[in-house]
């Protein structure tokens, strides 16, 4: 199927459970078309609150998908056609309301911007528009950004791999409380193992939990603000990443310090383009900081860099050849050498890292017990299932079932 083909279907798939439209750009940001009713007001609003200019930056910079917003919650996601590395059109999907807005809270927003100050029409246009603009959960339109960007690339991505520009695609993940107590159950054990993550200092953290970042649409701090609410989120997600990087090793002033400065980052944020960054970036700064706190200064060079080795690649079939030619060693030298200063064989240390990672995804997210197995290249759902209980001293079904009835 053509692109365009590709996109005109995606563009009726879009419009059939909200009123979110699709716009083309030159690759020097001219608007080429949109199926937009209210195009020339829209477009002017996307130029005039400064996103076109940061998605011109963005597409030139990098290849993924971004999405854009106002300080007042209105949100764009944008989507960059490229050949060979050349940019050759954009695609942006839009406007949509990240959160319900007051008028007043608009309307001060507006205030900052004199191109809508000198055309009180305009901004009376724009106002009466904006009752028609659909509010979407973030995990929703996140979804239609990385469709619209496998239409223009044929790249699949997962949430993890989004340019993110609200906080409620970060990795913290909160309960509703209009769900059953089984949902929110889920999105606790999810938050949990989220934290557990930073405590291991685990590298492979966005891999491992891309799934259970779907489970919850943020944490829902109520605010006429939608930017402010994104701020209180952060800084509750901070303070929370803070405190499990205590618990696995780093110390109490390292931690508060740079919680402190990610705090006062989130609070200088102007837009949710910038606030939207920080999260991210944050949770990656404290994981590292714990694994390097965490790496065994008694490791030789070379058999650290086994076992980071092989925590980063859990997905893997690994074997003890793998390893010695990472390191440059002889199979045998390198399996009696990890044994001695691990005091475990390659094979059981491969064993023990895969169940710790099993024992996340059965407690954060709903994935079948054979996925797991797979995504953890066990060879059979028995031969998992024979490993895990003899690591765990359980099978992965009653572990699951016990984490729930927590």
């Amino acid at each position: 199927m053509e692109l365009q083909e590709t996109l005109a279907l995606f563009q009726e798939l879009l419009r059939c459970g909200n009123d979110i439209y699709l716009w083309r750009y030159d690759e020097n940001g001219q608007l080429l078309s949109s199926n937009c009713p209210n195009e020339a007001l829209f477009g002017a609003a996307f130029s005039i609150f400064g996103l076109q200019d940061r998605m011109l930056a963005h597409v030139r910079a990098h290849d993924r998908p971004v999405t854009l917003g106002t300080e007042f919650g209105l949100l764009w996601g944008v989507a960059a056609e490229k050949e060979n590395g050349v940019l050759r059109r954009i695609y942006t999907i839009g406007p949509a309301f990240s959160a319900n807005t007051s008028v007043s809270t608009i309307e001060r927003s507006l205030q900052a911007y004199p191109e809508v100050e000198m055309s009180m029409i305009w901004k009376h246009h724009f106002l009466d528009a904006l009752h028609c603009v659909p509010a979407v959960q973030n995990i929703m339109f996140s979804r239609y950004l990385l469709m619209l960007h496998y239409c223009v690339s044929g790249q699949r991505l997962g949430i993890c791999d989004l340019h993110v520009t609200d906080t409620a695609h970060s990795p913290l993940l909160s309960g509703d409380p209009e769900k059953p107590h089984r949902d929110r159950q889920m999105v606790y054990m999810a938050e949990q193992a989220m934290l557990q993550m930073v405590r291991f200092g685990d590298l492979d953290y966005q891999k491992a939990l891309g799934t259970s970042i779907l489970l919850s649409n943020g944490v829902p701090v109520q605010s006429p603000d939608p930017l402010r609410q994104g701020k209180i989120s952060n800084e509750v997600f901070c303070s929370l990443v803070c405190r499990a990087a205590i618990e696995g090793g780093l110390s109490p002033d390292e931690a508060y310090e740079l919680g402190n400065y990610y705090i006062q980052a989130t609070e200088s944020a102007a837009t949710f383009d910038e606030l939207g960054a920080i999260p991210g970036i944050m949770y990656d700064d404290f994981v590292r900081r714990v694994h390097k706190r965490r790496t065994n200064p008694k490791l030789s060079p070379q058999v650290q860099k086994c076992c980071d080795y092989i925590e980063m690649n859990l997905g893997k079939k690994l074997q003890a050849e793998d390893l010695a030619k990472l390191v440059g060693y002889s199979e045998y030298y390198i399996t009696r050498r990890f044994r001695e200063e691990t005091g475990l064989s390659i094979t059981d240390y491969i064993k023990y890292a895969k169940v710790e990672r099993a024992k996340i995804l059965l407690a954060a997210t709903e994935l079948p017990i054979p996925e797991i197995a797979e995504q953890l290249a066990f060879t059979t759902r028995s031969y998992f299932g024979q490993v895990f209980k003899e690591v765990a001293g359980m099978t992965p079904a009653e572990y699951r079932s016990q984490q729930r009835n927590r």
